[in-house]
C-alpha cells in the first residue's frame, strides 16, 4: 500500500511540474517597438512595464527602443518583412501608409471585445473609418533658447515675432566660434523637418496650408513663410549643413550649445537634461508674423501607439495598449515625459514634472495645436516632395513662389490618387 501511495505522489508531482513547464512555456512575449525610452528618465518606460508584468504575470514585455530616425526605419523595415512588433510606437505622418500597407491593426474589434469605453480616448487616429491609433501623449513645439548664448549676445527676451526672432538669431551668430543661432534639419530620409520646422511657422499665425481639406501651397502665408526662412540662411544665421541634418542632429547641436535657438519637442527635455545638466535654456511660443494678434497654432506630434496585424498577440498586446490609455498610467507617463494625456480623465502632476512643463502648459492654454499632416495620406511623402522644393530654393535653383508652386503641382497630384 505505502509502494503504491508513493507511486501515485510520484506521478502527481511528475504531473504537476509538465504542468507548470507547460504554464511556463505558454507564457506571452510580447515586443514593444517606440522611441520614447531614450527620451525619458533612464528606467522609466521600463519600470511602467514591470508594473504591468505584475498584474499580467503570463506576459512578459521587451521594449525595443532607439533614437525616433532609427525607429522609424526599423518599423519601415518590420511592416515590409511582415517582422513588425506586436505593439508599435506611432507618428501621426507614419499612420496612413502603414494602414493602407496592412502593417497596422484596426483596433474596433479589440476595443468591442473589451467593451471599452472609447469616449475617454482624447482623440482616435482612423484609416478608411478603422481605428488604428491612439495618441498616448502629445508634445507641442515650442521654442528652446539657450539663454546663456542669449544673454551673451545682448538678447533679453524670448522672441514673439518673426522680426525679433531674426534679430535674435543674428545676435546670437559668430561662425568663427562655429555658433549659429538657429539650427534646420532638412535631410530627405527623414523629412520630419517640413512639418516640425518649415510649417509650424505657417501654423504658428493662425494660417493653413490647406483649403477645403486640399492642399494650397501657393497661398501668400506659406510663400511668405518660404521666403522669411531663406532670408535666414541668406543672413548666415542657420547652422550649416541643412540638407544632411535630421532631427537628433539638431538636439545634438543644441546640447552642445552650438545654436542659441531650436524648435523642438517637449520630450526632449529630460534628453537635454540628462546630457548637458549644466545647460540653461528656457521655452516660448513659436514666434508668429509681424502684427498677429490671435491664438498661436502649436505644432505638436504625439506618441502614438497601435498594434502589428501580423502579430499573433493581439488580444495581450491589446491589454498593454489598454493598460497604457488609463488614467492612473497615463497620467504618470505624461508626467515623467512632460507631454499632455491621451485620456481626457487624465490629471498629470505638474509638482513631479520639469518646471518648463508648467511653461508649455500656459502656452498650449493661450494656443490651439496644429499639426496637418497628421492623418494625410502618404504624409511622409508629401514632407519629402516639398523638402526637395525647399531645398532647390536654398541652393538657389527657384524662389520661394516656385517651390510653393512646384509643391502645389506633386501634392494635388498625390490627393487625386
Amino acid at each position: 500500500m505505502n509502494v503504491r501511495r508513493y507511486i501515485m505522489a510520484a506521478q502527481s508531482a511528475v504531473a504537476a511540474w509538465a504542468l507548470c513547464a507547460t504554464c511556463a512555456f505558454a507564457q506571452t512575449n510580447l515586443e514593444f517597438i517606440q522611441w520614447w525610452e531614450p527620451e525619458m528618465p533612464a528606467g522609466a518606460l521600463r519600470s511602467i512595464m514591470d508594473d504591468f508584468e505584475a498584474k499580467n504575470p503570463d506576459i512578459k514585455v521587451t521594449l525595443v527602443s532607439g533614437p525616433y530616425s532609427a525607429t522609424h526605419d526599423q518599423i519601415v523595415v518590420g511592416a515590409a518583412s511582415g517582422t513588425l512588433s506586436d505593439v508599435v510606437g506611432l507618428d501621426g505622418a507614419w499612420v496612413n501608409g502603414l494602414a493602407k500597407q496592412g502593417a497596422i491593426a484596426s483596433m474596433d474589434s479589440l476595443m468591442a471585445d473589451a467593451k471599452y469605453d472609447q469616449s475617454q480616448i482624447a482623440d482616435i487616429i482612423k484609416v478608411n473609418g478603422q481605428s488604428v491609433m491612439f495618441p498616448l501623449a502629445s508634445f507641442v513645439y515650442p521654442v528652446f533658447v539657450n539663454l546663456d548664448l542669449a544673454k551673451a549676445a545682448g538678447v533679453e527676451k524670448m522672441p514673439t515675432n518673426r522680426s525679433e526672432f531674426a534679430a535674435a538669431a543674428k545676435k546670437m551668430t559668430d561662425a568663427d566660434k562655429n555658433q549659429y543661432g538657429w539650427v534646420l534639419p532638412l535631410s530627405l530620409q527623414n523629412p520630419g523637418g517640413i512639418q516640425n520646422d518649415v510649417m509650424s511657422w505657417v501654423w504658428a499665425s493662425g494660417a493653413s496650408m490647406l483649403k477645403d481639406g486640399k492642399p494650397d501651397l501657393e497661398n501668400a502665408s506659406v510663400v511668405g513663410t518660404l521666403e522669411y526662412i531663406k532670408s535666414l540662411q541668406d543672413a548666415g544665421v542657420i547652422s550649416p549643413g541643412i540638407f544632411a541634418k535630421k532631427e537628433q542632429d539638431k538636439v545634438e547641436e543644441f546640447v552642445n550649445g552650438r545654436v542659441g535657438m531650436m524648435i523642438d519637442s517637449l520630450a526632449h527635455i529630460n534628453l537635454i537634461r540628462q546630457r548637458n545638466p549644466d545647460l540653461k535654456f528656457g521655452i516660448s511660443a513659436l514666434p508668429a508674423v509681424d502684427g498677429y494678434t490671435g491664438k498661436r497654432g502649436l505644432p505638436y506630434a504625439s506618441w502614438g501607439i497601435g498594434i502589428s496585424d501580423k502579430s499573433e498577440h493581439k488580444a495581450e498586446a491589446w491589454k498593454l495598449v489598454e493598460y497604457l490609455m488609463s488614467p492612473e498610467v497615463n497620467s504618470r507617463l505624461v508626467s515623467i515625459a512632460n507631454a499632455f494625456p491621451g485620456n481626457i480623465h487624465a490629471k498629470p502632476d505638474f509638482s513631479k514634472s520639469d518646471p518648463l512643463f508648467e511653461e508649455a502648459f500656459k502656452i498650449f492654454q493661450s494656443g490651439k495645436l496644429a499639426n496637418e499632416f497628421v492623418g494625410l495620406p502618404v504624409a511622409e511623402d508629401l514632407m519629402r516632395q516639398m523638402n526637395v522644393e525647399v531645398q532647390k530654393m536654398f541652393d538657389g535653383q527657384q524662389g520661394a513662389k516656385e517651390a510653393a508652386a512646384n509643391t502645389q503641382k506633386q501634392w494635388s497630384a498625390e490627393f487625386a490618387k
